[in-house]
């Protein structure tokens, strides 16, 4: 027992030095048996991990007594560092399960407040860079979801040490959803607005997106410098409305904030080659895509002639095939 409190660093030096010197003792002693030191490598880790192939063996009194000492004190050693490996793999498992990590990476998404919502949150953001790194903030039991790069810490996301679990003072963008288990629309906004207030507090500079249920709470958010709200009752309502109205806009809408579906909303770079709104709306019009904005400003169509910024945030329709085409022709020019 007192061999496996034993300090691990001190457990796995060692393992290591008992097996370095046994490798270099047995080819000393025995060289025309073992006449290479990765011989005497392989025939050492045979031994301490009981796999004995039998394809080398030491045939002299001094390489027996080598092998008796392995057979004592190597097995054992190594049979606890084995353990230990597969213990703290097991560990760290659990602890993944359980929430019970600190995130350590940058530029990844951070997603407080687990729900259907968020769920369809973590699908779109992975249809659009496979290769994002997703955190999820809850206080459930388990993980909801857990994938080498999901992550899932556990905590309370006004908990400024939570959201220091979640490095997010690194992170590239924060997507906060309105708990929907509170019983009324006050209430859920105003929990989102204490997120909000521990957000600002540490990471004033990460990109935030809130869901809140009502646009007149809107103004209690000011002093947080949220980026972009997204009003779930107004947004529901308001779809709703236009749908019954007029037959199929909802496709329209579906389609945009749909990646896997139809036409899509895709950021273009700004090319170097346009000079004006018009440059780049007839350049990406004859590549199959439609300009509709630069940042939130839809006007494009009234200021064609207008000087392009170089700090424009353009956007643009079209399918993934189409931007795809889009994206190389701007790197390779």
């Amino acid at each position: 027992m007192k061999m496996v409190k034993i300090n691990n660093t001190v457990l796995f030096l060692s393992s290591a030095f008992l097996v370095i010197l046994s490798s270099i003792l047995i080819v000393l002693v025995e060289n025309d048996t073992f006449p290479t030191l990765f011989d005497g490598f392989w025939w050492v880790m045979t031994t301490v991990t009981t796999v004995g192939y039998g394809d080398y063996y030491p045939v002299s009194v001094a390489g027996r007594i080598i092998a008796i000492i392995l057979y004592v004190v190597g097995i054992g050693l190594i049979g606890v560092v084995i353990g230990k490996i597969i213990d703290g793999l097991a560990t760290f498992r659990k602890k993944r399960l359980e929430g019970d990590i600190v995130y350590k990476g940058s530029g990844h998404f951070i997603i407080i407040g687990w729900s259907h919502k968020a769920q369809f949150a973590v699908k779109e953001i992975l249809e659009t860079d496979a290769k994002a790194e997703v955190v999820i903030l809850d206080q459930l039991k388990e993980a909801p979801l857990l994938e080498e790069n999901i992550h899932y810490i556990k905590g309370d996301a006004s908990d400024l040490a939570t959201l220091e679990k979640a490095n997010l003072p690194d992170a590239k963008a924060v997507l906060v959803f309105a708990d929907d288990h509170l019983n009324n629309d006050q209430m859920i906004d105003g929990k989102t607005l204490l997120i909000a207030s521990s957000i600002e507090a540490i990471a004033s500079n990460v990109h935030t997106v809130v869901e809140i249920m009502e646009e007149k709470h809107i103004k209690n958010f000011k002093h947080a410098h949220i980026d972009e709200f997204i009003i779930s009752n107004e947004t529901i309502s308001s779809l709703a409305v236009r749908s019954a109205f007029r037959k199929g806009v909802s496709e329209i809408y579906a389609q945009l904030l749909r990646r896997s579906v139809g036409e899509d909303l895709y950021h273009v770079p700004v090319h170097s080659s346009w000079k004006t709104y018009g440059d780049a709306f007839q350049s990406l019009l004859k590549d199959g895509a439609t300009l509709i904005a630069d940042r939130n400003d839809l006007a494009i169509n009234r200021k064609l002639d207008d000087a392009l910024p170089t700090d424009a945030e353009l956007y643009a329709v079209c399918d993934k095939v189409t931007y795809e085409k889009i994206m190389k022709k701007g790197a390779s020019s």
